[in-house]
């Protein structure tokens, strides 16, 4: 008799779906057929991240964040939900914990990733000298799938000891960290 392993992901999205919603979404984005959704003014905040819900259902939610320099998100995950990033302009650094270290990499305009249950990391706009990319800095923009749509976060800190210690968890609708 041979055994199975059940499956224990919270969705039946794939981390290559919730790529493929991204890639879609950020074409979206600058097609213009979100441009109702932006700034009114025009101008995007300078001194604190910014963020728009493109679309959500009962089992993917699709966001358009806004990067500045030096605000980071903390380490964190996102409880039980997958998610995945496409970069549509300027740079991110993810800091990523590997279970012995935090791992960076940088992510330029056009660069996905995706991230399972248990991925703890920390997002930041990449420093201009770092950005490695030949499209505009400003404003950084990122296009986020989670599946389930986000109902949680963990934030984390490494202890002098090289562990991962959770220092809190939150109930939230927000990605990547709180906005303002």
């Amino acid at each position: 008799m041979r055994s199975s392993v059940l499956s224990a992901s919270p969705t039946r999205l794939r981390p290559a779906d919730l790529l493929r919603l991204t890639d879609e979404g950020a074409e979206d984005v600058l097609a213009g057929t979100y441009d109702h959704l932006l700034p009114a003014d025009g101008l995007w905040p300078a001194e604190r991240r910014w963020a728009v819900r493109l679309l959500a259902d009962d089992e993917v939610e699709l966001w358009l964040i806004s990067w500045v320099a030096d605000i980071a998100t903390e380490l964190h995950d996102h409880a039980g939900s997958l998610g995945a990033l496409t970069v549509l302009s300027g740079a991110l650094s993810e800091f990523r914990w590997t279970g012995t270290e935090l791992r960076r990499r940088t992510l330029a305009a056009g660069d996905q990733a995706s991230f399972p249950l248990g991925w703890v990391h920390d997002v930041v706009r990449a420093p201009a000298a770092e950005a490695d990319t030949s499209g505009p800095l400003d404003p950084t923009l990122s296009v986020h799938a989670y599946s389930p749509p986000l109902t949680a976060m963990s934030y984390y800190e490494v202890t002098d000891h090289g562990r991962l210690r959770r220092t809190r968890s939150v109930l939230t609708d927000q990605p990547e960290g709180e906005l303002e």
